[in-house]
């Protein structure tokens, strides 16, 4: 498909070859046999394609976190606390950057030239380009698409260089056409676009191989690719809770278990370890596409004011615990309620999203690995604690952030 899109973009007048972006935040997500890696809030836990750096700036700390609100903070807090990223981004050459379709102070970040001009371009010296997110100069307004030639007018002005348009191109030509013949739109501000996006492209090869190369489609999936995801799943595993008592650890378990029941909707289901972003954009259920805790979501579709595990999961969790001993691994995109389950829980562990590989969960489980990483947010106890983060005078988290506890390979059993 792509390769038919650039052999259309070679045939035009200037031959300008075609730059095509997917959204792979976890491994190549849309292509059929590939190796899905853990989200990243699990490698976030872990403290370790051309790439985007987004979604620029204070996305991750709007209101009541939900996606595309208001993020109310300071100059000086916004700079610290959400910009070191794109400090570490754009030195380690990220070409691209996405802009957040939140608001910074009720300001839109789209049309924000302070902070795409000003700072990312101008002080961070940024020269990739920036782009839209997806149908975002639509959402400039209120309602949606109110007065699409300004939104055009602002968020070129703003910065933005490339514009995402999913539905009606014609639409965005037609509208940023006239601004630029009548200098609302300096030709300047083009050419700084234009300059940005071609010096990627050259980055990237794209004038010598602009086609995809089919041969490479055979290490789609490969043990190697495979072998890394797994590292990146034992790396990412967070050990909660350890046997009812310190001195009584029930990890690692004996690699010579004579019975082992393994309950749950998420136990062997590829769809729900690998969350959204997998195939389809909200993911899905089942094993069929890619070779107890949260069904799948992305974006606004994720948020929830009720962050409980859905049934069955509890009635698992205590019929389950409430016979055996029990090991709980929560597969979930974010920290859930679970202290009302703590105290019937032998040993508790936070796999997060860890992608296709979860053989990986099992190494560490049976001792071929330990127990080494530290949590990457702070686990609440009870929902009217949140929001709730370190230096607050209400912390009183059920396990705080960096928490982790940690166990030894085992030789022997």
């Amino acid at each position: 498909m792509v390769n038919d899109f650039q052999r259309g973009s070679l045939s035009t007048r200037l031959g300008i070859p075609m730059i095509y972006g997917t959204d792979a935040v976890h491994g190549n997500g849309n292509t059929y046999k590939a190796t899905i890696f853990p989200h990243n809030v699990g490698l976030g836990a872990t403290r370790q394609v051309v790439g985007c750096a987004k979604h620029y700036v204070g996305d991750g700390g709007t209101t009541n976190g939900i996606n595309a609100n208001n993020t109310v903070i300071s100059r000086h807090g916004l700079l610290s606390i959400h910009m070191p990223p794109y400090y570490h981004s754009i030195i380690k050459g990220v070409a691209t950057v996405m802009v957040s379709y939140s608001s910074w102070n009720g300001i839109k970040m789209h049309t924000s030239h302070d902070l795409i001009t000003g700072f990312l371009k101008n002080t961070l010296r940024f020269r990739g380009f920036v782009i839209s997110d997806w149908s975002a100069l639509d959402v400039i307004t209120t309602p949606p698409g109110a007065n699409y030639s300004h939104s055009i007018e602002v968020a070129i002005n703003a910065g933005i260089d490339m514009v995402m348009t999913p539905f009606n191109y014609t639409r965005f030509i037609d509208g940023i056409t006239p601004l630029v013949k009548k200098n609302v739109i300096p030709m300047s501000r083009i050419d700084d676009a234009v300059r940005r996006i071609l010096r990627v492209k050259f980055v990237m090869g794209l004038f010598q191989n602009p086609l995809a190369d089919h041969s490479m489609a055979k290490y789609l999936g490969i043990q190697k690719h495979r072998e890394l995801a797994r590292e990146a799943v034992r790396k990412s595993l967070v050990l909660l809770k350890n046997g009812k008592s310190a001195d009584k650890p029930l990890l690692p378990l004996p690699k010579k278990a004579s019975k082992i029941l393994v309950a749950g909707s998420h136990a062997d289901n590829h769809g729900y370890q690998c969350g959204g972003w997998t195939i389809n954009w909200q993911g899905f259920s089942g094993n069929n596409f890619t070779s107890v805790g949260e069904h799948p979501y992305a974006e606004s579709l994720g948020d929830k004011l009720n962050l409980k595990i859905r049934e069955p999961g509890p009635g698992t969790i205590t019929n389950v615990c409430g016979a055996v001993k029990c090991i709980v691994i929560i597969i979930s995109g974010r920290p859930l309620v679970i202290q009302p389950y703590l105290s019937t829980i032998d040993a508790l562990a936070a796999a997060w999203l860890p992608g296709t590989e979860g053989q990986g969960v099992a190494k560490v489980l049976f001792g071929h690995y330990g127990f080494t990483r530290k949590l990457p947010r702070t686990w609440f106890k009870t929902l009217d604690q949140l929001p709730m983060n370190v230096g607050d005078p209400h912390y009183d988290p059920l396990f705080p952030f960096g928490f982790g506890l940690t166990t030894k390979p085992s030789k022997t059993n």
